[in-house]
């Protein structure tokens, strides 16, 4: 690879998310602001337990969403305001590949990747690393652009350096972007032993990128959970459940919370059961599964993740309507 910058420019920006850097660090700030603790537990396995200080001291691992910021920026402050980066000197940022078939992952050539606020700069000695592995392939710029699932957490990451390091980029963390695609099982607990040692280092973050439910015809997943008997997949000619059954919304919501009480559990068998099963369009998943396989690989008697936020798009009542879940989480290590 030549020493010459490459960097990677923010192609959603003016899009996804305003291209104005005093707009974007106004917005970003505000939504960081509102969350305030104390803080309670949203998922089944951590309902009721509350978070007293922001950030959560040692939560070095954070889940995400990445829609426009319109959609889920404001839920994804929920886990950028519980993420610890005060020890760090590199950033995990892994993301679900959406346009480019992959089967294991790949690693980005670039030097550095722009935001409207600044750049972050690549850790490229840990990027050679990882390729060495043989788990790894190289993605071309334009693949790196197309996608939006490491981008949209990019303007946050660098709110977040600033906030806690100031303003100049060179004493800033460096970035490891990781795109996770299609994986097996086997393959997530081979990538999840590789980024183990990562993991158990005090001075490395994470960043997993996930959005959760995709529900509806566009998304060819029209799962429906009633309250109690066997679950069902709704057609276009279907007709919208009556009381005293489900509303649609209420479904997409248990079936999330099934899928986050199985992220919780600590358990990458469980995690994907629970997808299996409900064939739940987490586009996240294989991200999310790594990084299970990485906690499960050290035997951390911490390292689960705490759900702080879950919302969606809109709340689907009909057939033909459509939502995205988002939801924010964190872990200790």
């Amino acid at each position: 690879m030549a020493d010459r910058q490459l960097v990677r420019d923010p192609s959603h920006a003016g899009s996804w998310y305003t291209s104005s850097k005093s707009q974007l660090s106004s917005q970003l700030q505000g939504w960081l602001d509102a969350v305030q603790p104390p803080v309670r537990c949203i998922g089944p396995q951590t309902e009721g337990q509350t978070v007293d200080e922001l950030p959560v001291s040692r939560a070095r691992m954070i889940i995400a969403p990445h829609a426009g910021y319109s959609y889920s920026g404001p839920a994804a402050a929920w886990a950028y305001k519980a993420w610890d980066v005060s020890k760090a000197k590199r950033i995990f940022l892994l993301g679900p590949s959406h346009h480019f078939y992959l089967s294991k992952a790949a690693l980005s050539k670039c030097t550095h990747y722009a935001t409207p606020l600044g750049k972050l700069t690549v850790d490229r000695e840990t990027t050679a690393a990882l390729h060495k592995t043989g788990q790894f392939e190289w993605m071309s710029q334009s693949v790196d652009e197309d996608e939006h699932s490491l981008e949209m957490h990019l303007p946050y990451i660098y709110k977040t350096l600033t906030n806690t390091f100031g303003p100049d980029p060179s004493n800033h963390p460096l970035l490891v972007p990781i795109m996770i695609g299609n994986t097996s099982a086997s393959t997530e607990r081979s990538l999840g032993h590789i980024l183990a040692p990562y993991l158990s280092d005090s001075t490395t973050a994470f960043v997993i990128s996930s959005d959760f439910a995709h529900w509806g015809l566009r998304f060819r997943y029209t799962h429906y959970q009633p309250s109690s008997g066997p679950s069902t997949s709704l057609s276009a000619s279907s007709k919208a459940p009556k009381r005293p059954e489900r509303e649609i919304h209420e479904s997409i919501k248990a079936v999330d919370l099934e899928c986050i009480g199985a992220c919780e559990s600590g358990s990458h068998e469980k995690w994907l059961e629970v997808l299996e099963r409900t064939g739940n369009t987490v586009c996240g998943r294989h991200p999310i599964g790594v990084m299970m396989a990485a906690v499960e690989e050290l035997g951390e008697s911490e390292g689960r993740f705490r759900f702080l936020r879950y919302e969606r798009s809109s709340e689907v009542r009909r057939v033909g309507e459509s939502s995205v879940s988002y939801a924010s989480a964190f872990a200790v290590l």
